[in-house]
């Protein structure tokens, strides 16, 4: 069992979005014991379909309930969209305290818009991060299969590979299939080889139509799902002008880096400490583990990307309310060298705001070249991205 960086306030209505896999289940079991919880799994088939045809059946149970139970937990709720509206009228009625669970925001942006508004607190999970994993941290496991749980309890690549494999197909059957959010499978599963292939590349909308079979607006709703079902998020563009901003393609990352590598069926393929892959890797984990930081301390930063006309680019763009703009690129190098920051320096000048430069890299010792603070990646998280909860890791 990993200590989560994550903290939920006790005694409250919560509701916590995670993608399959990412332990919610486990953290609320050691939260919240039977003796004094009702939980509901909707992940179970006569469960799911005893609340689908009744959906207040919740109301006469919990009615029922002894003084004991305090609160009332319910696993996937997405599954069941209808009791979203049961729970808000028991909020409203009982004493008792509400947790929900959710793998996919589609259904529940469209059914929990009341329950959300000041009624229950929202957190995310997602998989487990370097400092949760702590001694039991290794990068290249790390890149090559991701950071879920259940990944990471398997002893063998052939096993890791199998399960990885096992939960993409899941996820296609269950989050797409059951949902019937397309209307054919087939373009889809090319799509998501293709985005997969594509991640943390500025999204060429056409050129991916082009290659799936489907149109522009087709492949936009294919994002769309990727990012209710949470299985990966966008970063835009930086401008300084919103204006300009506007038309500006994003780029899309998966939420973890071995579901990225089986979708892009890329698991079989080496990856070596030095190579292109294994460099593009290093960028897409530790800018997973920017975004899984900043949400787990509740700072209000938002990440961008900066591309100029010369196709100069910086990785992260990083808007911190009350500071300068934080610009950080990511190198996987063991050996940071001057040369390396010359891209960094070039483009301050291309920003007319205050900023604060740094170069997050495998290098262990850290330097300041002209101006810019090149650290070690993890510690440069903590620098940069961590909150109170991150001090005891």
């Amino acid at each position: 069992m990993f200590i989560r960086t994550l903290k939920l306030e006790q005694d409250q209505n919560i509701l916590l979005l995670g993608p399959r896999g990412t332990g919610k289940s486990t953290l609320l079991r050691g939260l919240y014991p039977k003796e004094t919880s009702y939980w509901i799994d909707l992940l179970l088939p006569a469960t799911e379909d005893r609340y689908a045809r009744d959906p207040e059946r919740l109301l006469r149970e919990v009615a029922a309930l002894p003084p004991a139970i305090k609160t009332i937990v319910i696993d996937e709720v997405q599954k069941v969209p209808a009791l979203l509206d049961v729970v808000h009228s028991l909020i409203e009625s009982t004493s008792k305290s509400f947790v929900l669970t959710g793998s996919s925001a589609r259904k529940l942006k469209a059914g929990s818009a009341n329950l959300l508004a000041g009624r229950a607190l929202a957190y995310s999970l997602f998989p487990l991060t370097s400092f949760e994993l702590g001694d039991a941290f290794h990068l290249q496991e790390a890149l090559k299969y991701g950071t879920l749980p259940k990944i990471l309890m398997l002893k063998t690549d052939s096993a890791k590979r199998k399960t990885l494999e096992t939960y993409a197909l899941t996820y296609i059957h269950e989050e797409i299939r059951a949902e019937q959010v397309v209307r054919s499978l087939d373009p889809f599963r090319k799509f998501l080889e293709v985005a997969a292939q594509g991640n943390g590349k500025i999204i060429n909308f056409s050129s991916i139509a082009k290659d799936v079979g489907v149109d522009e607006k087709t492949v936009r709703k294919y994002f769309e799902i990727l990012e209710d079902t949470l299985l990966g998020f966008f970063v835009d563009a930086f401008h300084s002008s919103v204006r300009k901003k506007v038309g500006l393609a994003p780029k899309f990352y998966f939420f973890d880096t071995g579901v990225s590598r089986v979708l892009a069926r890329n698991l079989t393929i080496g990856l070596e400490p030095g190579s292109y892959a294994w460099g593009s890797a290093f960028e897409h984990f530790v800018i997973l583990e920017c975004k899984r930081l900043i949400a787990y301390s509740g700072n209000q930063f938002d990440l961008n990307f900066l591309r100029t006309y010369d196709d100069k680019e910086i990785d992260l763009v990083v808007r911190r309310p009350g500071k300068p703009l934080l610009l950080i690129e990511i190198k996987s190098s063991e050996n940071i060298l001057p040369d390396h920051v010359k891209k960094l320096v070039a483009l301050r000048e291309v920003i007319d705001a205050p900023v604060e430069m740094a170069l997050f890299s495998a290098d262990p010792t850290s330097q300041i070249i002209e101006g810019v603070r090149c650290i070690q990646w993890q510690q440069g998280l903590r620098k940069y991205f961590s909150g109170p909860d991150l001090a005891e890791f």
